[in-house]
């Protein structure tokens, strides 16, 4: 049988999000009891809460959004790539372990030892923008980070976000990769069919080849 690693944080009122993005809320608008047959939830969020698909729209006003993206990306072999001694921005030679002529289409970086705290912190690694030139240019359809962003936290500029829009690269952000093995697998990871947003939570799963 094929082994799933589970890699989205777990969502719930504490986890973390970017300062001044909506924490989640749930409400329940029905509750079980003597004159109600189920429970019913209301829920506000950010898009962008915890394992997430960023889209065109998110970082360019003529983008596309989430729902319109095609799945193909967000869909199958991957490479889960440790670039765990690498510091505020990685650059190629922090992934290039990794990179040989069997590169699949989706690589996934592990830049943490442990899990990602439980709360909002500005010190994580980012993606320098020449990495993501140079997956583009050996075919890298999607790239996937265990950090908030591919940019830095303090960026205005978004340079990585900007070579994302580009080179027509899908992104993940906040995956949770601290017990994956480096290596290749099937990643099964993707956004809600929401044709108005500009990003989208997403289940994220690797499942053994």
């Amino acid at each position: 049988m094929p082994r799933l690693w589970d890699i989205s944080p777990a969502l719930d009122a504490a986890t973390p999000v970017y300062p001044g993005d909506s924490p989640l809320h749930l409400a329940w608008s029905s509750t079980l009891g003597p004159h109600c047959a189920v429970h019913v939830g209301t829920l506000t969020l950010t898009t962008h809460l915890g394992a997430h698909a960023d889209a065109p729209l998110h970082y360019d006003p003529q983008g596309a959004a989430v729902g319109n993206l095609a799945l193909e990306p967000f869909l199958g072999p991957c490479r889960v790539v440790h670039a765990l001694a690498g510091g505020p921005l990685l650059g190629w030679d922090d992934i290039a372990h990794a990179m040989d002529a069997s590169l699949p289409p989706r690589v996934l970086l592990r830049t943490r030892q442990h899990a990602a705290p439980r709360a909002w912190s500005a010190q994580f690694s980012a993606l320098a923008p020449a990495a993501l030139e140079r997956l583009a240019d050996r075919g890298v359809q999607l790239v996937g980070v265990d950090t908030p962003s591919v940019d830095p936290a303090d960026s205005t500029d978004l340079p990585s976000h900007q070579v994302l829009r580009r080179r027509g690269l899908r992104v993940l952000e906040n995956l949770e990769l601290s017990a994956v093995p480096a290596g290749d697998y099937e990643l099964i990871a993707l956004p809600l069919k929401l044709v108005t947003a500009d990003a989208s939570p997403v289940r994220a799963v690797l499942r053994s080849l």
